[in-house]
């Protein structure tokens, strides 16, 4: 009798593919601590995820978190605490602790569940043929993942066939470039007026672009060779299983 497996490593919607996998939890607290979010996005966990940064980006604005962290920057202390707003401030405090420490102990469970599943005798999908929407495993680079999200936060994503977060990774991008004056400013610098350069930045959008692109990069990258180790293993328990009976040992 063929049981039904109790845990299902991974799932392929039209959205793309989502999966249990092991993960270090301090690097993925310390992704949480970068940007609330960012560590959720790498357990798999996209509704938390983008809720949490746009909690991030509301309550940064609010509570004028960023501007903060610049005037200490520039050693400007008296500045910084005077343009904190404290109601805002304590609640984006209590938050951003919370994420940090939900994605380490999620992280942790995680890979728990990963080395269960992996136990279990597990028919992996491959593909999902949908209405609007055709997504499978396959082996991509992990280099051009990472080097299209490095020119534009969202296009990795996309290369991975996860379409949502690709598009709302891009119009973030959209709207930090505009409300930060990214590309003016540095259009301005490649003409030597690096006064007016600086001038024109406003440092409060600003300060996310960096979270957000190296974020963007690391996530891309990573999923790619996760997607990729997934591709072999089904793979493999395919041919083993299709195989079985074969004198031919492929796998030991």
């Amino acid at each position: 009798m063929n049981a039904q497996p109790r845990r299902k490593l991974l799932k392929i919607s039209m959205f793309g593919i989502t999966y249990l996998k092991d993960h270090n939890p301090y690097m993925i607290a310390w992704w949480s601590a970068v940007f609330p979010g960012f560590g959720h996005y790498l357990l798999n966990q996209y509704v938390r995820a983008t809720l949490l940064t746009l909690s991030e980006v509301i309550i940064n604005t609010l509570a004028h978190i960023n501007e903060a962290m610049v005037y200490s920057f520039c050693g400007k202390f008296e500045l910084a605490t005077a343009i904190l707003e404290p109601t805002w401030t304590f609640g984006y405090l209590v938050i951003y602790l919370y994420t940090i420490g939900d994605s380490f102990r999620i992280a942790l469970y995680q890979n728990k569940l990963t080395h269960l599943v992996l136990k279990e005798s597990n028919n992996i999908p491959c593909l999902a043929v949908t209405a609007s929407e055709i997504q499978y495993l396959e082996e991509k680079s992990p280099f051009f993942s990472a080097f299209y999200s490095f020119f534009f936060p969202g296009l990795g994503q996309l290369y991975n066939h996860r379409f949502g977060l690709a598009f709302y990774a891009m119009f973030w991008w959209w709207i930090y470039i505009w409300l930060s004056k990214a590309h003016e400013a540095l259009l301005t610098l490649l003409l030597g007026q690096l006064e007016a350069s600086n001038n024109m930045l406003n440092p409060h959008w600003f300060l996310f672009m960096p979270s957000v692109l190296f974020g963007s990069i690391y996530q891309s990258y990573l999923a790619t060779l996760e997607q990729n180790q997934l591709f072999r293993l089904e793979q493999r328990t395919y041919l083993s299983k299709r195989y079985k009976n074969s004198k031919l040992r492929i796998f030991s």
